[in-house]
Parts: C-alpha cells; sequence; structure tokens
C-alpha cells in the first residue's frame, strides 16, 4: 500500500464541517491534494455566507500552504487521458474533475482518499482508493 494519500475535495470538506481529526484517518501517510481539489477549495469560499467567508476563507489559505499541491503535469494528463478513454469505451462516464483527481493519483503512486462512493473510483483502472465513511 502506498505511503502517499491524494486527499479527494470530500474528505477535506467533511472532516472541516464536522470538526473530526483528519490525521486519524491519514494516520502516518503523506497527504497532498491535486491542483483541482484547491480550485475546488477556493470556488467553494464564494459560495458560503459573508459571515462565514472571511473564516472559510482563512481556513482554505491555511489548508493550501500547509498542503502539498499535486500539479497538472504531463503525466497526469496522460493518465487524464486513459481515463477518460477507459470511461467512454465502458459507457460510464465521470465528471471530468473528478478523472483529473484521480489521474493525479495514478500519476503520483498515491492512493486516492475519498468520501464519495458513488464516483466509483475503485472501478477505475489502476486507481487505487478507500472510501472514508464520515457522519
Amino acid at each position: 500500500m502506498s505511503r502517499h494519500l491524494i486527499l479527494d475535495t470530500g474528505v477535506i470538506i467533511a472532516f472541516e464541517r464536522r470538526g473530526y481529526d483528519l490525521r486519524s484517518v491519514i494516520g502516518d501517510r503523506e497527504p497532498a491534494i491535486s491542483a483541482v481539489t484547491a480550485m475546488e477549495l477556493l470556488a467553494g469560499v464564494g459560495n458560503v455566507s459573508a459571515l462565514h467567508h472571511e473564516v472559510v476563507g482563512l481556513n482554505v489559505e491555511a489548508l493550501l500552504a500547509a498542503i502539498p499541491i499535486a500539479d497538472y503535469t504531463l503525466e497526469v494528463a496522460r493518465m487524464h487521458a486513459l481515463l477518460v478513454r477507459h470511461t467512454r469505451k465502458t459507457g460510464r462516464p465521470r465528471g471530468s474533475l473528478d478523472l483529473i483527481i484521480a489521474a493525479t493519483a495514478m500519476a503520483t503512486g498515491s492512493v486516492l482518499l475519498t468520501t464519495d462512493s458513488a464516483a466509483r473510483f475503485d472501478e477505475l483502472p489502476s486507481v487505487q482508493s478507500e472510501v472514508v465513511k464520515v457522519g
């Protein structure tokens, strides 16, 4: 099992909202996020009420300063293309952003940690994923 993790956006949001200890799930593995997850978190700041906007924005910026961010590199693009072809061939399309996050995990040799069992990351070729139950 890989010592590296790519955290899906839902993992970060679920643990932040519920105040859970993310370190208890991560253990001694090394977490990172994809550049897409950074974008989703930044975009989400605009969706919160004015009352919480500043606090949420500061929390997101603190997270982005503290966690490694895996770029959308040529290798990620290659893995993304492979996943797009696979989903088209199998007739089970997925959201482009989910596929980029999965491709990032593939390209970095990481396990994708997600809260979204409906995304069916485990059905994608060469994607190692773990679903975290929250709630």
